[in-house]
C-alpha cells in the first residue's frame, strides 16, 4: 500500500479506497431498486402508501442535504460517512422485515437521511487526500471518473442481482416459499435482496472506519457543531451567487436531473407497451436500467479521454451533455415507431443519454473542486446534489402532466441541450470563494 510522509494514503491508494467505498455504498441501492415497489405492494401497501413512502425518502433527503454537508465539513468525512452506512443498514432491515406502513415509511425516511449524509463526504475525502499528497494542481478527474464508474457499475450489478434473486428463489422446490413459511411471512423472497443490501452496508461501515483515514480535527463539541454547521450552510447557499463557473455547474446539474427524471418516469411505460404486459415490461425495464448504468460507468471511465480530446473540462462537459441530448432526441423520434429497428434505435438512444451524463460528471466535479477549498467541499457537493434532486422532482411533475408522445422527450432534450450550451463560452477565472462559516 502506498503512503505519504504524513501518514495518510498516497494518490493511488486513495483512489483505490475511494473506488471501493463508492462501490460498497451504491451496491445496496442497486440491490433494493428492482424489488422495492413489488415488496411494498406484496406487504399490502396501496399505491398511495407506496407513494407516501417514497415521498418520505425524498423529503428527508431534501431537508437534510445541506445540514449534513455542513456537518461533514465540521466533524470530518469518515464519521459522517460511517453514520450514513449505519442508517442505511437499519433502514433496509426495517423495509425488508416491516409488515405495516408504520414500520416501512420510517425506514424510507431513515434511508433518505443516510442518502443525505452520504452526499459528498467520500468524494471530499478523496480530493482532500490527493491535494494533501500532491498539491492543489494534482489530477482529480481520473480518480473521480473511476469512482463514478464504480458507483454506476455497483448499481447495475445490484439491479441484476436484486431482480434475479427472488426469481431464482421461486425455481425448483421453491425455496422462497419455504423461507416464507420458516419465518412466518416475515421474510419474503422479495425481502432477500434488501436484506443483502443491509449486510453490505455493515461491511461498508467497517471499511470506511478502517480505510478513510484523515488528519485529526479539533474535538467537536455540540456547541461547536451547532455553530459551525449553519455557517457552512450559509456559505453553500451563497455559492452559486458568487461564482459564474459554479452557477453553470449547478444549472447543468439541474438539466441532468431533468433528463434522469424523464428517463425514470417514461421508460417503464414504453417497456410495457413494447412487450405487451406490465410484468414483462418490468423485466425489460430492469435490464434497460442495468444497461443504462453500465453505459454511465463506461462514460465515466471515458471522461479523462474526452477532456484530453476536447482540450479541457469545460469543452468535455459541452460535448458529453450534447451527446446525452442527442440520445433524448432519438428517444423522442422513435416513441411512435414500431418494429425491431425502432426498438434497437431507442435502446441505443437510451444508452447514449447515460453515456453522455456519465462522461460529463467527472469533468464537472473536477471543475467544482478546483473552485472550492477543503472547508466547504462537502457542502458544495451537497448543494450540487440538492440542485439535481429538486430540479428532477419538478421536472417529473411537469413531464407527468404532458400528453404521451414525443413532446416530453423533446422538451427534456431541449433542457439538456440548453445545459450543454452553457459551456459554449469559456468561464472567466475567479478566486475560490471564502468559507468563513465552517
Amino acid at each position: 500500500m502506498s503512503g505519504r510522509p504524513g501518514g495518510g494514503p498516497g494518490e493511488r491508494a486513495a483512489r483505490r479506497r475511494f473506488v471501493t467505498v463508492s462501490f460498497l455504498f451504491w451496491l445496496p441501492a442497486g440491490l433494493a431498486l428492482a424489488p422495492m415497489v413489488l415488496l411494498l405492494t406484496e406487504r399490502g401497501l396501496t399505491l398511495a402508501a407506496v407513494a407516501a413512502a417514497y415521498a418520505a425518502h425524498s423529503l428527508t433527503v431534501a431537508v437534510l442535504e445541506l445540514p449534513t454537508g455542513g456537518l461533514s465539513d465540521v466533524i470530518g468525512r469518515r464519521k459522517v460517512l460511517a453514520g450514513a452506512g449505519i442508517l442505511n443498514a437499519v433502514a433496509l432491515a426495517l423495509i425488508a422485515l416491516g409488515t405495516t406502513p408504520w414500520v416501512i415509511i420510517p425506514g424510507m425516511a431513515l434511508m433518505g437521511a443516510g442518502r443525505a449524509l452520504s452526499s459528498g463526504p467520500a468524494e471530499a475525502w478523496y480530493v482532500d487526500t490527493v491535494h494533501a499528497h500532491a498539491g492543489p494542481d494534482a489530477d482529480l478527474r481520473t480518480g473521480l471518473a473511476h469512482g463514478s464508474a464504480a458507483s454506476s457499475g455497483a448499481i447495475a450489478l445490484g439491479v441484476l442481482v436484486g431482480g434475479g434473486t427472488p426469481w431464482l428463489l421461486g425455481l425448483g422446490a421453491d425455496p422462497g416459499e419455504g423461507l416464507r413459511a420458516l419465518t412466518s411471512g416475515l421474510v419474503l423472497p422479495l425481502s432477500v435482496p434488501v436484506l443483502l443490501g443491509a449486510a453490505v452496508n455493515v461491511v461498508f461501515v467497517f471499511y470506511v472506519l478502517a480505510a478513510l483515514t484523515e488528519p485529526p480535527r479539533p474535538a467537536a463539541t455540540l456547541r461547536g457543531v451547532l455553530r459551525g454547521v449553519p455557517g457552512a450552510i450559509g456559505a453553500g447557499l451563497r455559492l452559486g451567487a458568487g461564482d459564474a463557473l459554479i452557477r453553470r455547474i449547478l444549472m447543468t446539474t439541474g438539466a441532468a436531473g431533468t433528463a434522469l427524471a424523464a428517463l425514470e418516469l417514461l421508460t417503464p411505460g414504453r417497456a410495457a407497451a413494447l412487450t405487451g404486459a406490465p410484468e414483462s415490461g418490468a423485466v425489460l425495464f430492469a435490464g434497460l436500467a442495468a444497461a443504462g448504468f453500465v453505459c454511465s460507468a463506461l462514460g465515466s471511465r471515458l471522461a479523462p479521454l474526452v477532456a484530453r480530446v476536447t482540450g479541457d473540462g469545460e469543452r468535455a462537459v459541452l460535448v458529453s451533455l450534447g451527446a446525452g441530448a442527442a440520445g433524448l432526441l432519438v428517444l423522442g423520434a422513435t416513441v411512435t415507431a414500431s418494429g425491431a429497428p425502432a426498438a434497437a434505435l431507442a435502446a441505443a438512444g437510451y444508452g447514449l443519454v447515460y453515456l453522455g451524463l456519465g462522461a460529463a460528471g467527472p469533468s464537472e466535479s473536477d471543475l467544482l473542486h478546483r473552485r472550492v477549498d477543503t472547508a466547504g467541499r462537502a457542502t458544495a457537493l451537497s448543494v450540487q446534489s440538492l440542485a439535481q434532486q429538486l430540479t428532477g422532482a419538478a421536472a417529473g411533475l411537469v413531464v407527468g402532466l404532458l400528453p404521451a408522445g414525443p413532446l416530453p422527450w423533446l422538451l427534456t432534450a431541449a433542457v439538456l441541450l440548453a445545459g450543454a450550451l452553457l459551456w459554449a463560452r469559456r468561464t472567466a477565472g475567479a478566486p475560490a470563494p471564502e468559507w468563513g462559516g465552517a
